[in-house]
């Protein structure tokens, strides 16, 4: 489904690259975990993929199409969940549904029914007509989810899609998540919260300073890595208990 080759990426001024020539396949209808200390270049490859940053060099393709020569075309085949909330706290929910599904093309009663019965799904149709101002971390997360997912897109990019929320919103959101990718949905996501990835992602690959240090199946790595019990312990022994703040 994703193919990438040899990317990366530089900022202005930067002295490092945050993506070092980098390449990777990502099969149809896996759940893929991009896994990575701070500043490890995650964010940055997934900004790269969603065509919203260009890569200094390299190339990559998502479901054969090409973002040099079908830009416009791959932004109809993904979804993005972005790390921080990208809603209009003024609207209502089931305003910035309609705002974001139009943008897609969407219209009409098939609109309303789609939104109405994602919001049903995940618990808030109820406040379908509240403000989103109003609304709690996990209530935001989730209408954040379905802005992302009215288009039908066959590959999904989430960064960080339950960071801050409370337990029941975090198990209603993977839920949904799981059923979308049973569906056919290939999903890309990013978290530090390593125990959700280690039961949620089919695979993993954990990046640091812009390199894939490692690839594979959770359980597969945990075994492979000596003295580990879980994903967390394979993560901490491949990029070290050093602090990475940044600024």
């Amino acid at each position: 489904m994703i193919t990438i080759e040899q990317v990366s990426k530089k900022y202005k001024g930067a002295d490092m690259f945050s993506v070092s020539n980098l390449s990777l396949q990502i099969h149809d209808k896996e759940i893929f975990g991009l896994l990575g200390p701070n500043g490890a270049g995650k964010t940055t490859l997934i900004s790269i993929l969603c065509s919203l940053i260009k890569p200094t060099s390299g190339t990559f393709s998502i479901n054969s199409l090409t973002y040099k020569q079908h830009k416009n075309q791959l932004k109809q085949l993904i979804g993005i969940v972005p790390q921080e909330y990208a809603l209009y706290p003024t609207l209502t929910a089931f305003e910035n549904l309609k705002y974001f599904g139009s943008m897609y093309g969407l219209k009409g009663k098939q609109l309303d029914e789609q939104i109405n019965n994602s919001l049903e799904h995940l618990g808030l149709l109820k406040f379908a007509h509240k403000k989103i101002g109003t609304f709690s971390g996990g209530m935001k997360r989730r209408v954040n989810l379905i802005a992302s997912i009215l288009h039908n897109p066959k590959v999904l990019f989430l960064d960080e899609p339950t960071v801050g929320v409370d337990v029941q919103s975090k198990n209603v959101i993977i839920q949904y998540l799981q059923d979308l990718n049973q569906k056919g949905t290939t999903i890309i996501y990013t978290s530090h919260h390593l125990n959700e990835a280690e039961n949620f992602c089919t695979r993993v690959a954990i990046i640091d300073h812009g390199k894939i240090i490692t690839k594979g199946q959770p359980n597969k790595l945990i075994t492979e890595c000596d003295g580990a019990h879980n994903l967390e312990d394979v993560f901490l022994s491949l990029t070290g208990k050093a602090l990475r703040d940044h600024a």
